[in-house]
C-alpha cells in the first residue's frame, strides 16, 4: 500500500505522554510515513515544536484554536507571528469557528480566526480550520479575506458547502466520524466529492473509529478509516491512498518519501 499520511493529528497531546514513542512505531507499522500535528494554543507552541522534533515525519503548525478562547490573548496574535516567522511551520492552525460548544463569544473567535487568516495569506502558508456549526460564517470570512487555501478538518457541512469550499481552495479533512453508519450524509459527500479535494486525518486522541468507540485514537487507525473511504469511493485502498497523500503533500508541501508502506 501507498504510504498514508494523517493531516490532522494531535500527537503533543497529554494522552500521549506515557506511550508516545510507541504510538508513533504503531503508525509507522500501519503504513502512516508522515503526521501533520496542530496547535491549540499558544501554551502547547513549545511543546509540539519539541514532540515534532523528536522523531521524522512529524509536521508543526501553530495556531490558536476557538475552543481554548479562554485561554487566548490578543498579545498571541503576534507572537504567534514571530513564530511562523522563526519556525517556518507547515500550516497555520488549528484554528476557526465552533458555534456548538455554548459560551464561545462569537465576536471573540471571529477576531483571532480573522487574524491567523492574514498571517497565513501574508506567509502564504496553509490554513487548518475548525468549523463546527460554523461553515457558513466561515466561508464567509475565508471570502473576506481572500487569497487563501488549507483544509476544513472533520468536515461535518453540507454537499453544496463543500463545493463552495473547493472553490475557495480548500481542501476536507476526514476521519473517524465517517465509518460510522449513522453518518449518511457524510458518506455521500465523501462518495462524490473530488479525490483532488480528500484528505485522511485521525483528530487523534480524539474522533475515533467506529471498532474502537470510547477508547483513545492514535494515528495507526487512519489505514481503518482509508479502507472505509476506498469502499465508498469503490476504489482500491491503495489508490485513494496515493492520491490522499499527493494532496497534502500539494497543500502542506511536504517532503516527498517512498511511496512503499507496510505490506
Amino acid at each position: 500500500m501507498h504510504a498514508l499520511v494523517d493531516s490532522h493529528c494531535h500527537l503533543d497531546a497529554a494522552e500521549f505522554d506515557l506511550d508516545r514513542d510507541e504510538v508513533i512505531a504503531r503508525a509507522r507499522k500501519a503504513g502512516v510515513a508522515r503526521q501533520v500535528v496542530p496547535a491549540v494554543d499558544a501554551a502547547g507552541w513549545p511543546k509540539l515544536r519539541e514532540v515534532c522534533a523528536s522523531a521524522p515525519g512529524l509536521y508543526p503548525a501553530y495556531g490558536l484554536h476557538p475552543m481554548y478562547l479562554s485561554s487566548h490573548r490578543p498579545e498571541h496574535l503576534h507572537e504567534l507571528r514571530d513564530w511562523i516567522e522563526r519556525e517556518r511551520p507547515f500550516a497555520v492552525g488549528e484554528c476557526g469557528l465552533d458555534y456548538f460548544v455554548e459560551g464561545l463569544d462569537r465576536d471573540e473567535q471571529a477576531r483571532y480566526f480573522e487574524g491567523q487568516l492574514k498571517l497565513a495569506r501574508e506567509f502564504d502558508l496553509p490554513l487548518i480550520v475548525h468549523a463546527r456549526h460554523a461553515v457558513e460564517a466561515t466561508i464567509a470570512a475565508f471570502r473576506r479575506v481572500g487569497g487563501l487555501r488549507g483544509v476544513v478538518h472533520s468536515y461535518s457541512g453540507s454537499e453544496e458547502q463543500a463545493g463552495q469550499l473547493w472553490k475557495a481552495g480548500f481542501l476536507l479533512g476526514l476521519g473517524g466520524p465517517v465509518t460510522y453508519d449513522r453518518a449518511k450524509r457524510l458518506r455521500r459527500i465523501v462518495a462524490a466529492m473530488p479525490i483532488e479535494q480528500l484528505l485522511l486525518e485521525t483528530d487523534a486522541p480524539d474522533q475515533p473509529d467506529a471498532a474502537i468507540r470510547g477508547q483513545r485514537n492514535e494515528p495507526a487507525r487512519l489505514a481503518g478509516i482509508a479502507e472505509t473511504i476506498a469502499g465508498l469511493r469503490g476504489i482500491s485502498l491503495d489508490e485513494l491512498a496515493a492520491a490522499t497523500s499527493a494532496n497534502a503533500e500539494r497543500l502542506f508541501k511536504l517532503p516527498a518519501v517512498s511511496g512503499a508502506a507496510s505490506e
